[in-house]
């Protein structure tokens, strides 16, 4: 942390037993403080505050929602949020796009990869490097996602953000950054993630950089930990090794903007001081950060392939018992064993949408082409699966316990078709030859013979 951020921070002390700054645990109900006392207790709305300050309630769901799913967070803040915003104004932000976001001279029908977005020489925060690549559903009804990549090369200074729209969960893959928000300081590097949810103020720094990444925006229900059914209380994403920031704040004077995202639009209002000024808090409605070297994968221990989804990290919940506005799912380093079998992801399509990203190494259904910082897409009911020279090994190959090593891509699935923006259409480096990975496939039929199992 810089010497002038310090100079400006007030961060409460280091719970016992966990790593500096965070406490563990996934839908907790925390509490914590960067000033003694400056918590009630026993009561959210005391009549006078400690250190004068204010309590405000931030909802994160319907105040009725049930139990199990109702989160909130009470804040106790030197100014109340409403000092937090003016007049606005609308401003562009023609890269970050929404959902609808149909662009009738782009083709989404296919099967698309992306080279790495390069970094840009100019001068590109938060805000201003959100390229978006596909939407999905619809922003206004609070339904489906969009997915971005962000190219981060300066600071943001006096300059603040939350968005209305939606949560994010943001997966670097170049570079570090440092989200400080109203509930505390996130540092985020390659092989972690973090969960910002929807109305919660922020603004990122560069650490490390340039940085690069992935984001999806999630308009629908919160992400969750996926049922694990059969497979038990274990293994998977386990809620311990989750990290939610303890309070900081700042209580500076000096001349800043939020910018507010709200049914797709952007909006900006000038202020007099940092919004980030809540001292105490209490709640289940926080970021997280989780690191993806936890992940502990499950798989076949002795024939077949799983289906992708027991790989699920976080899962957004849809009205179908099932199926996912948003699932979440990470390919990381793990052994294959099973016996008779074509290990590698099969040949399929399917209702859902298929986004993918590789954060390092190569993917082992698509060992080439598929490099660190690249993506692809593969839509609803298209088929797609291993080029042919990942389907002659797997098929021909000696089988014994092998080591898928230094590993690790990540899919964003959802159930709605996923739509190409025009800067995925046009701009981004577009691999127009992906499709014919899949040409050099033969007919290897033979009617008049058979292969015994």
């Amino acid at each position: 942390m810089s010497d002038q951020v310090i100079s400006r921070m007030v961060q409460a002390a280091t719970p016992v037993g966990t790593r500096p700054g965070y406490m563990p645990g996934f839908g907790n109900d925390f509490e914590t403080e960067a000033l003694p006392g400056a918590l009630p207790q026993g009561r959210n709305s005391p009549q006078k505050c400690n250190y004068g300050l204010y309590g405000e309630q931030l909802s994160g769901t319907a105040f009725t929602a049930p139990s199990h799913q109702n989160e909130r967070t009470w804040c106790y803040r030197i100014r109340p949020s409403v000092r937090h915003a003016s007049r606005f104004e609308k401003i562009a932000m023609p890269y970050w796009q929404s959902a609808p976001n149909i662009d009738p001279d782009v083709i989404s029908l296919g099967q698309y990869r992306w080279s790495p977005v390069p970094h840009s020489q100019g001068s590109l925060n938060w805000i201003t490097g959100m390229r978006t690549m596909t939407t999905a559903g619809d922003v206004n009804t609070q339904t489906g996602m969009a997915s971005h990549i962000y190219l981060v090369t300066t600071s943001m200074v006096d300059e603040y953000f939350y968005s209305a729209d939606s949560e994010l969960l943001v997966v670097p893959q170049e570079g570090r950054l440092r989200f400080y928000t109203e509930l505390g300081i996130i540092d985020l590097e390659p092989k972690e993630i973090a969960v910002i949810p929807r109305g919660l103020v922020y603004r990122v720094e560069l650490i490390e950089g340039p940085a690069r990444g992935f984001v999806c925006e999630n308009y629908g229900q919160k992400f969750e930990l996926p049922g694990r059914g059969p497979i038990g209380a274990n293994c998977l994403a386990n809620r311990r090794d989750f990290k939610t920031p303890v309070a900081a704040f700042e209580d500076r004077d000096a001349p800043s903007t939020v910018t507010v995202k709200w049914c797709g639009q952007f909006h900006r209002s000038h202020i007099d001081h940092s919004p980030l000024d809540v001292v105490a808090w209490h709640g289940n409605y926080a970021p997280v950060k989780y690191d993806l070297r936890d992940y502990c994968p499950v798989g076949a221990v002795l024939f077949d392939h799983p289906d992708p989804s027991i790989f699920t990290v976080l899962t957004a919940p849809s009205g179908v018992p099932g199926t996912a506005n948003i699932d979440f799912v990470l390919f990381r380093e793990r052994w294959g064993v099973a016996e008779n079998t074509f290990r590698p992801p099969w040949f399929h399509k399917n209702v859902m949408s298929e986004l993918m990203g590789n954060i390092y190494g190569k993917y082992d259904a698509k060992p080439e082409g598929f490099v660190p910082g690249g993506m692809s897409l593969h839509n609803m009911m298209l088929p797609h699966g291993p080029d042919r020279d990942a389907f002659e090994r797997a098929s021909n190959a000696e089988l014994h316990p092998e080591k898928l090593d230094n590993t690790m891509s990540f899919m964003f699935e959802t159930r709605f078709p996923q739509h190409l923006t025009h800067f995925a259409a046009r701009e981004a480096p577009l691999q127009d030859d992906y499709v014919d990975c899949w040409s050099s496939l033969e007919k290897k039929f033979d009617g008049t013979t058979g292969i015994k199992q």
